[in-house]
């Protein structure tokens, strides 16, 4: 008879927790609790607004890699699709980060190519394979081609004046 009765403790229990949610979401407090959550995540007020201020967004979710870059991979399937994956750049790069910094096996993860990251499953390599390189256009280092042809028009250069 005593287990019966603890049972029922149980259950009551477990149902006042129930109604304690529902109200808590009635007047909104989960979003808070989310909120404080999501904050603490990211290593407190400062951690938070520094990613806020590096992406523009604040989000929840699991690690799921990391790459050779130092770049973090994060899923939460709560999310929308196409919304439900995301990188956070290492540091070092500042703000001046792009997507040629994501290599190509978790490019497709990110993109719902494969549904298993890179660290579940190894991507296949070819010996043809160069590694990763990030864009360099727009800075010094970038790709100028060498002409060996004569141009075939001249730049217009406008008459001086005196």
């Amino acid at each position: 008879m005593e287990s019966a009765t603890c049972k029922y403790d149980v259950d009551g229990l477990a149902g006042r927790r129930r109604a304690a949610a529902v109200m808590a979401s009635y007047f909104g407090l989960d979003k808070l609790v989310k909120a404080v959550r999501i904050i603490r995540n990211h290593g407190g007020i400062r951690g938070a607004l520094y990613q806020l201020y590096r992406v523009d967004d604040l989000k929840d979710g699991t690690l799921v890699g990391e790459d050779a870059l130092g770049n973090k991979y994060y899923e939460n399937k709560q999310l929308l699709l196409g919304r439900d994956r995301w990188v956070i750049y290492h540091p070092r790069y500042g703000m001046d980060y792009d997507g040629s910094l994501v290599p190509a096996e978790w490019f497709g993860w990110l993109h719902h190519k494969t549904d298993k990251p890179p660290t579940e499953v190894a991507p296949t390599s070819y010996g043809w394979l160069s590694g990763h390189t990030e864009n360099k256009t727009g800075t010094e280092e970038a790709y100028v081609p060498y002409s060996t042809t004569k141009p075939k028009i001249e730049a217009w250069v406008p008459p001086k004046r005196i």
